[in-house]
């Protein structure tokens, strides 16, 4: 297995390829550009053959410039020197929220998934819903004796949390299940869909700590999205600044499960479940072990 990789990458650039080897031991890392095409075939692809790529490339923040750089068109610069070197696979990590697209991120998204699907190469284009770590954010507040925040009531939305070994599973599985041939696969993790006011209940009964909430309006997000928005265009910085608000807003309002168009809700059964994992064993881990490895840097909500 050969990982393309910058010199320092992790949250906050943290991790140097030598970290990432002693974390993963046996795969071979190499130091390429892959949004440039030279870099990425010489010093990725190094003239040699592969079964497959799979590509988990994702913008840190969600940035509109950002987004469109890396969403669209590094992996349009993967695709390329795929085809070129004969890869006859291409697995995709993308995201369920790509159903109903509202953000820069998952136009990009959706961009390259038409590109991938009209491309040519057999592919497998995955939609899961919410990571773990992407719910554990406010562990140190509840641990610190704070109030868990809810948009609304907590109630809003629900999704099927999946945990990094089984989405991991799963995309492996790509390479030998035929159904999943040119196919764009939503998946979920174990167990029923859960709300935030569900996670919240979990996590106070298993920390021990008493149950205390506090709610923010989602309309927060539209007011100060529309606020920067306006101001952007004078400042234009200030436009990503606008679209991380209108991100919150999306994930405050927005379920990660599958959207049924017909009857224009979400539905939580569904949504295909897999794996072993479940929420509460992750919650038990960090709870004991700390949140070392499950920082979100700068994707973090909370």
């Amino acid at each position: 297995m050969v990982c393309p990789v910058r010199p320092q990458s992790g949250v906050g650039g943290r991790d140097s390829p030598a970290d990432l080897a002693r974390a993963l031991p046996g795969a071979e890392w190499r130091v390429c550009d892959v949004s440039d095409p030279r870099s990425l075939r010489e010093a990725g692809f190094a003239g040699e053959t592969f079964d497959a790529v799979f590509s988990c490339l994702a913008t840190r923040g969600g940035g509109i410039r950002d987004a469109w750089n890396v969403e669209f068109e590094a992996n349009r610069v993967l695709l390329d020197a795929a085809l070129a070197a004969g890869v006859p696979r291409f697995v995709l990590l993308s995201a369920i929220c790509v159903q109903r697209p509202k953000l820069a991120f998952q136009q990009a998204k959706l961009a390259f998934e038409e590109s991938l699907a009209a491309s040519g190469i057999a592919y497998s284009i995955v939609r899961p819903t919410a990571f773990f770590k992407s719910l554990a954010g406010q562990v140190p507040r509840v641990l610190a004796g704070k109030p868990y925040l809810l948009f609304g009531n907590g109630e809003l939305t629900a999704c099927k949390p999946i945990s990094e070994r089984d989405l991991a599973r799963y995309l492996a599985d790509c390479l030998d299940e035929p159904a999943r041939d040119n196919a764009i696969l939503p998946v979920g993790g174990p167990g029923p869909a859960l709300t935030p006011r569900a996670m919240g209940d979990l996590l106070f009964r298993l920390s021990g700590r008493p149950a205390r909430f506090r709610s923010v309006p989602p309309g927060l997000f539209t007011a100060v999205g529309g606020a920067l928005g306006a101001l952007g265009r004078v400042v234009p910085p200030l436009l990503d600044k606008a679209e991380f608000a209108r991100i919150g807003h999306y994930y405050a309002t927005e379920s990660m499960l599958l959207w049924d168009a017909e009857r224009g809700r979400y539905d939580a059964e569904a949504t295909p479940s897999f794996g072993e994992d479940t929420l509460e064993g992750f919650y038990r881990q960090v709870l004991a072990e700390g949140l070392s490895g499950q920082e979100l840097g700068d994707h973090a909500l909370f």
